[in-house]
């Protein structure tokens, strides 16, 4: 239902389904609760989900602490698969030049974390990227103030091929920033949020074209106003198992144009392949063969992915050694006292969630300590009176297991998870994946 990630502050959603893989991504930026400025945007969110009900949030899988050109203002995004790896296409603000700036991070799965590697050359100003690939071929669209703009990239993504950018502002009726393109029944779709007569707030237009860099013919409104909408919209539009979906943000949950969620609506053509308008719905959307209802977002920690994901390693490392571990790798080294992992993830407002852990120990029983926030030291659940110490017994097990740490309670904003050993040389524990499942509406 709508709003479609109700756990955290996200907008600007690209939606994709990529080869190979049964599930729909959608990439995100990320609002900070209680802002009142898009300043403070800083980080990126990917989810996925198999029916568009039940969601898994990575976490945070870039942030502008490990964007060493940028130093502000982490807006829109896109992704795109090419050559066998993920790459997420991003905006920010260069440090030298004080101007946007188009970025590319790679990773080598879908979920990232992704690392940084520049920005795309050729372009003076690059805000609001889509990266469309037609045929083999990568196109870049980009828009900011009032124009759009699009080129052809080279091979390694990292260059416009001269002469081959196009302004398509005047093509664009009304058009702010924000492209996105599509493509049904043979034409191209270009997709932008816009100012009706030059007045905020946003709605969403389209245009269409034989050829991905135009000319493209305005076509109309297709988000029109809605209530509690943001101040900006900004969106996606995607085929999946056989259905159309819009995804775009509002301001359905907080009523601020600053803390903005995600949004998904059906969305139909006619039969001259006119998109119909949309009115958003509490409702929402499934996937075919499930019915629309409250999202359900379970957060996915992998350990060994925490340095690119605003963690810390504390005296531990990645190894690869034993088999089935499910993420990159899995980590271990727990071998002095308060060696361990710190996991960072983000909520809109404060709740309960069940933490979980996948590990192997067979050495065990291990002693661990979780502590959240830097301030708060999770307690055996099934321990009874004061412990001071308050360490966590986890059993001895031969192969990879789950097991149950018991509630813990996320703050709206940023928060820290550090599991660390309780007294040292852990015998072998190895940490592969943590999850957040939410207890509390």
């Amino acid at each position: 239902m709508n709003p479609l990630i109700p756990t955290v502050f996200s907008a600007d959603p690209s939606a994709h389904v990529w080869p190979g893989d049964d599930r729909l991504w959608i990439y995100a930026s990320h609002d900070e609760p209680g802002t009142n400025t898009h300043d403070s945007m800083a980080s990126y969110h990917v989810f996925s989900s198999t029916d568009l009900v039940n969601w898994i949030d990575y976490g945070p899988v870039l942030h502008l602490k490990d964007v060493k050109w940028a130093i502000s203002h982490m807006w829109a995004i896109d992704a795109v698969l090419w050559k066998g790896r993920y790459y997420l296409v991003f905006c920010a603000v260069e440090r030298a030049s004080g101007l946007f700036k188009t970025g590319l991070a790679v990773s080598d799965r879908p979920q990232g974390p992704f690392e940084d590697i520049g920005f795309i050359q050729g372009m003076e100003i690059g805000q609001d990227p889509a990266l469309f690939v037609d045929d083999g071929t990568p196109y870049l669209f980009w828009g900011q103030g009032g124009s759009c703009s699009a080129c052809r990239l080279s091979d390694d993504l990292l260059h416009a091929v001269p002469g081959t950018t196009v302004d398509l502002t005047a093509q664009l009726t009304w058009v702010f920033e924000g492209p996105w393109v599509h493509k049904h029944l043979g034409k191209y779709y270009l997709s932008y949020p816009g100012l009706k007569n030059g007045n905020w707030p946003e709605t969403m237009f389209y245009a269409t074209a034989d050829h991905p860099l135009g000319p493209y013919s305005f076509q109309g409104e297709y988000i029109p106003y809605f209530d509690k909408q943001a101040g900006t919209n900004h969106g996606s539009i995607l085929k999946y198992k056989g259905r159309w979906y819009a995804f775009h943000h509002s301001m359905w949950q907080t009523g601020l144009s600053e803390c903005r969620s995600l949004m998904c609506d059906y969305l139909d053509y006619d039969a001259q392949g006119r998109i119909l308008p949309i009115k958003p719905t509490a409702e929402g959307v499934a996937a075919p063969g499930h019915r629309p209802g409250p999202s359900r977002v379970v957060i996915q920690l992998d350990a060994a992915c925490v340095p690119l994901a605003c963690g810390q390693f504390h005296d531990v490392h990645v190894a690869r050694e034993h088999p089935g571990f499910v993420g990159p790798g899995y980590v271990t080294g727990f071998e002095r006292k308060y060696s361990g992992v710190t996991f960072m993830t983000q909520a809109a407002r404060e709740t309960v969630y069940k933490l979980r852990i996948r590990y192997r120990s067979p050495a065990g029983p291990e002693k661990l300590k979780v502590m959240v926030n830097n301030s708060t030291l999770l307690d055996d659940p099934a321990a009874s009176g004061y412990r001071w110490d308050k360490h966590l017994p986890v059993p001895a097990a031969a192969d990879w297991t789950e097991l149950d740490l018991g509630p813990v309670t996320l703050r709206s904003g940023d928060n820290t998870l550090k599991l660390y050993t309780w007294e040292g040389a852990q015998n072998g524990l190895c940490l592969d994946r943590l999850w957040l499942e939410p207890v509390t509406p």
